[in-house]
């Protein structure tokens, strides 16, 4: 498996200035939450507020079988798609 963190796409790094910005404290344990009846979860309030989650967002379930399962806010992998499709529709300066 190929790391993102490595990626570059024309002269930006986008994995460590869009999706990981690294200026302050990265990793975060939460605690554990219990899956509901229907599956369901509630995210940490602390975790709400890190990732600027409200209520209506929509959150991509992402799943590895190694490495377990991530939540990612739709709208920040979008924008992170749209960065690399505006650099490929622009030929290498």
């Amino acid at each position: 498996m190929i790391s993102m963190k490595s990626t570059k796409c024309g002269k930006e790094d986008l994995v460590s200035d869009m999706v990981a910005p690294r200026t302050e404290k990265t990793k975060h344990l939460f605690g554990s939450v219990k899956v509901g009846e229907r599956g369901q979860i509630v995210i940490p309030k602390e975790a709400r507020e890190i990732f600027d989650i409200k209520p209506g967002d929509i959150l991509l379930v992402l799943g590895d079988v190694e490495r377990g399962i991530a939540l990612v806010k739709a709208d920040a992998l979008q924008e992170f798609a749209r960065k690399i499709l505006d650099s490929t529709s622009r030929p290498d300066e």
